[in-house]
């Protein structure tokens, strides 16, 4: 099949998909692994070949920048400590851990070792996928995770086809790679990113902003490939920085652009990705001698539950040593129960980058002869990623509900408190800002009256919530408790918060020449707004989710007054 054939043929198939599954209420990413390998007994899909430079070079910097981009950088700062040891040592050792059993069942030690090293990381594209329905901390570990030990992997993965080839390595040359690859990877993550900032802040245009954007990804990948460096996490270390200051550099018609364009093009990356998979996963096993493929198979089936055991175990060990390290107040919030950990091991999802470093297996050694268990290490690391996409994916929100994680409402108070920040401030700097800039008396009083019922809407969805929590606890609790005083407490409260805020004026008619002047107001207290909201975000009150939803909401309304601005 030739190019344009195959395009249409992924784009048809993720098209199918994204419409069926929500009918068959199953993940899309499931749908189209079992697309794809459904296509693959056909024989001339099965010939499509899927180079890992094209994962390596063309989808991962998308997906992954995209990702990095609606990480919390505030989450990783606060849970660094358990996102550096998943995203390291849990890496190590589940690579050696799927090498010793992989190779006590007949795979020589190095293509073991390989092998080890390709499915010890957990994917984030995957992760994002699949693992939403976990509450949004684990949700947000999880994915940091994902993001940031695909270079501990490469290491592992450099380092064992070097000696499979006829290299060698002593520990100091190991912790030269190791060292090369994170410093180096971080280093020209910061490095593209500081060269983002400061074209992009001298750019206003909408589009030219975004395809300064587009670039900063592929340009960080390849920085650091230059210096032979982790490229991953150079894309990652660059999307972190550029999403904390886009809102400084950026306009909101580019924002606006942004978010339409990167989840369409992440969406179709990855389905595209996943269909590839299964195609994969078919080539491969019609290449297998059929007297091999049992026992490959118990190899895979082998390899994929030494992942689980080794997730829980390590994350096990990990918060006993912790909890006897360190006993601070702060660290015993952190500490995780069992279920927690159960949770965690079967959402470790493996998808495109291990797939890519199998692929990237040398044909031969250095002498010329054929590189030892290649094949065996492709069909094994694809089993391992079906078996997490296909069993792991659909049973993951039955383990949740099992595992009875406490609710997560974090970000939905965060939320609330910026909103009724940013409103106070707009109120408050109302006055000066309709000086500032020219605006009538009538005017200031018609937006004034706009935002104090806006701020007494938003105190109504708070009391309705709390007390929709109220009632949560008293179910579960199963309890008999009036709650006569509380409500009528409450409403004195509200009644009382709503008197000292402002007293509404009397409405005003609004003439047509005040509407420009109306214009101007609501955009100073838009930027007076998002000053506030950025400020919230410094002093870590609020998340970066919590920025960017408001922030939306923002751009939004910007959009409605001034115009979507045309392209030329």
């Amino acid at each position: 099949m030739n190019g344009l054939e195959v395009t249409v043929l992924l784009g048809i198939t993720v098209l199918t998909g994204a419409i069926l599954a929500p009918k068959l209420r199953v993940a899309v990413p499931l749908l189209l692994v079992v697309a794809g390998l459904a296509l693959g007994f056909i024989p001339e899909v099965r010939e499509i070949a899927l180079p890992p430079e094209t994962v390596l070079l063309l989808f991962l910097p998308v997906l992954l920048f995209w990702e990095s981009m609606t990480t919390s950088l505030r989450s990783i700062r606060r849970d660094f400590r358990g996102i550096f040891l998943m995203s390291t040592a849990l890496v190590v050792a589940s690579a050696f851990a799927v090498a010793g059993v992989a190779y006590a069942l007949g795979l020589p030690w190095n293509a073991a070792l390989i092998l080890g090293a390709a499915v010890a990381p957990t994917d984030a594209t995957a992760v994002a996928a699949l693992g939403r329905m976990l509450p949004r901390r684990n949700f947000m570990n999880l994915k940091a995770e994902s993001l940031t030990n695909d270079g501990t992997a490469l290491v592992i993965y450099g380092v064992a086809v070097g000696v499979a080839a006829g290299g060698q390595y002593t520990p100091l040359d190991v912790t030269g790679l190791v060292v090369l690859s994170y410093v180096g990877g971080a280093a020209a993550g910061v490095v593209v990113a500081g060269l983002a900032y400061l074209v992009m802040r001298r750019v206003r245009n909408t589009l030219n902003l975004n395809i300064a954007l587009l670039l900063v990804p592929f340009t960080a990948f390849l920085l650091a490939e230059l210096v032979h460096a982790s490229g991953v996490l150079a894309v990652v270390v660059a999307g972190l920085i550029v999403a904390y200051i886009t809102p400084r550099i950026s306009t909101a018609a580019s924002r606006r652009q942004a978010a339409w364009t990167w989840p369409l093009g992440s969406f179709l990356l990855n389905g595209s990705l996943f269909v590839l998979i299964g195609f994969e996963v078919q080539a491969v096993a019609h290449e297998i001698p059929g007297r091999e493929i049992g026992w490959l198979v118990v190899v895979t089936l082998a390899s994929w539950l030494v992942l689980l055991v080794a997730r829980f175990v390590f994350q096990t060990t990990s918060v006993m040593i912790i909890r006897i390290l360190d006993r601070r107040p702060s660290q015993r919030l952190r500490r995780t129960t069992y279920r927690a950990r159960i949770v965690s091991a079967v959402a470790g999802f493996r998808g495109a980058v291990s797939l890519a470093i199998a692929l990237s297996v040398p044909l031969t050694t250095t002498a010329g002869d054929p590189m030892p268990g290649r094949d065996e290490i492709i069909f094994v690391t694809a089993g391992i990623i079906l078996l997490t996409l296909l069993v792991q994916g659909p049973i993951l929100p039955a383990v949740v509900r099992w595992a009875r994680l406490p609710d997560d409402t974090a970000m939905q108070r965060e939320l609330e408190l910026a909103e009724r920040a940013i409103t106070g401030a707009a109120l408050t700097a109302m006055k000066d800002l309709a000086h500032d800039h020219g605006v009538s008396e009538e005017t200031r009083d018609r937006l004034t009256r706009d935002y104090y019922d806006y701020l007494e809407r938003n105190n109504e969805r708070v009391q309705a919530r709390e007390q929709a929590e109220v009632d949560r606890r008293i179910a579960d609790l199963d309890k008999m408790i009036g709650t006569t005083d509380a409500e009528a407490e409450g409403e004195a409260e509200t009644a009382a918060t709503a008197t000292a805020v402002l007293d509404p004026p009397a409405p005003l008619p609004s003439p047509r020449e005040r509407d420009e002047e109306y214009s101007r107001l609501r955009i100073a207290l838009l930027d007076r707004k998002r000053e506030v909201l950025y400020r919230l975000r410094r002093e870590g009150a609020v998340d970066d989710a919590v920025v960017t939803q408001i922030q939306t909401r923002l751009d939004v309304e910007e959009l409605r007054i001034t115009g979507i601005e045309v392209l030329d």
